[in-house]
């Protein structure tokens, strides 16, 4: 059975940082690209990186480009994504997601995900 488990979200500042985990089992996670989609309270799925197989090509939204990186550890099946200058309107649901990603396309998540909450 494939499962995705998010970590690492909290409630930070603006201007704060942090860092996402995914945890991947059950599929051969080298394989694979993988992503990190979001959901804002009372919106739909974002889509915010995309990472592929051996995290030589790197794509981003336009919304954190420069603020956030992500990154994998094929060797511990684990998905990263580094958040920095952190804003209000990052408060959202992140989701990491199995496959290839961008604004017109977002894998349906299949983990609980990790809340971020931005606020002073």
């Amino acid at each position: 059975e494939e499962q995705l488990v998010e970590s690492g979200g909290d409630l930070v500042q603006p201007g704060g940082s942090l860092r996402l985990s995914c945890a991947a089992s059950g599929f051969t996670f080298s394989a694979y690209p993988m992503s990190w989609v979001r959901q804002a309270p009372g919106k739909g799925l974002e889509w915010v990186s995309t990472i592929n197989y051996n995290a030589l090509h790197l794509t981003y939204a336009d919304s954190v480009r420069g603020r956030f990186t992500i990154s994998r550890d094929n060797t511990k099946n684990t998905l990263y994504l580094q958040m920095n200058s952190l804003k209000p309107e990052d408060t959202a649901v992140y989701y990491c997601v199995k496959g290839a990603a961008n604004n017109d396309y977002q894998p349906p998540p299949g983990g609980q995900g990790t809340q971020v909450t931005v606020s002073s």
